[in-house]
């Protein structure tokens, strides 16, 4: 499955089979949120936070892509990602775009 973030793909025609996307939601632990603070005091990477926003992006993508393999696409254009708070300690991770079918 080829995904790109532009809209044409050189050298390729295709016909748009619609939006696709894939989400998932990441929560905090206590245990990773406590080592993370005191991250905070001294500055840098926030090394457990990235690894998880990874992982999250990582899922969604999978997501996605499974979302178009079952319309029959045989690539995803357009794709982009969304993250949003949906509670305390909780964020959203989104990867969307557009399922085409190559002529």
């Amino acid at each position: 499955m080829l995904l790109t973030t532009t809209e044409n793909i050189p050298g390729k025609a295709y016909t748009a089979l619609g939006l696709v996307r894939g989400s998932t939601i990441q929560s905090k632990n206590i245990g990773r949120d406590i080592t993370q603070s005191f991250k905070t005091i001294v500055g840098g990477e926030l090394g457990a936070y990235t690894k998880m926003m990874n992982e999250a992006r990582d899922l969604a993508v999978e997501r996605m892509t499974a979302e178009a393999q079952q319309l029959g696409a045989d690539a995803v254009v357009m794709v982009r990602f969304a993250s949003a708070s949906v509670m305390q300690g909780a964020a959203e991770v989104m990867a969307y775009g557009t399922a085409v079918k190559f002529d």
